[in-house]
């Protein structure tokens, strides 16, 4: 890999946002994923290849972390940091046409559920993977996720919710996503949430985690 795009990659992974960024401590006075993501597309590293080999592949290492209870809250929401500065620089080559997105991922937590850090998170997670997310917010009714699959053929849906009262609500929107689009895929996830559960309701997958949601989804569209 190139060296530069491997710094990029240890930066999305280590949440360094950009030199002046104190965080973290032994990156300081380095550059961080802003001035690399300019660097690399200064010196003619295709936007592609700033995408998959360091903004894919770093988030990809810090979403295992977290999987795995080696890296927490805190240090995926460094790394949407460094994403986001990151993707301000190739945010142009994907409105161009020259990058292309490798889908798009509709997401909202479900209707009487305000919570949105665990959404936020594999927001996240699914925009450093590649993907075009569509962030409906908190409180979504489900005519409000028809009308969005609608709008966006081939699209993917997540559902959130972090309440047993709310999540409850899953059911009906699935049921009438998938009866205007019944091939949509669309996962599910949340602290109270089960494989099982998502099965009764009929998702299309649970994801325990965001890391979970990128890799089902790169599965399938692999």
């Amino acid at each position: 890999m190139n060296d530069l795009i491997e710094r990029l990659a240890i930066c999305l992974e280590r949440g360094k946002v950009n030199r002046s960024s104190p965080h973290p401590p032994d990156l300081k006075d380095q550059d961080g994923a802003d001035e690399l993501t300019r660097q690399a597309l200064d010196d003619g590293i295709s936007a592609e290849t700033v995408l998959a080999d360091g903004l894919i592949v770093g988030m990809t290492r810090v979403g295992k972390k977290y999987s795995e209870g080696k890296a927490f809250v805190p240090d995926l929401l460094m790394a949407a940091k460094a994403m986001k500065a990151a993707m301000a620089h190739l945010k142009p080559y994907f409105e161009s046409g020259q990058t292309h997105h490798r889908g798009t991922f509709v997401i909202g937590t479900v209707e009487g559920d305000l919570h949105d850090i665990g959404k936020n998170l594999v927001a996240m997670m699914l925009e450093g993977g590649g993907y075009k997310v569509i962030d409906l917010g908190v409180n979504v009714p489900a005519a409000k996720f028809v009308q969005t699959v609608q709008e966006n053929p081939g699209c993917s849906v997540g559902l959130s919710a972090l309440l047993t009262t709310t999540m409850v609500n899953m059911e009906k929107i699935i049921k009438a996503i998938h009866e205007v689009s019944p091939a949509t895929p669309i996962l599910v996830g949340g602290a109270p949430l089960t494989d099982d559960f998502a099965r009764r309701i009929n998702a299309t997958a649970y994801a325990p985690d965001p890391q979970g949601a990128l890799d089902y989804l790169s599965a399938a569209t692999s």
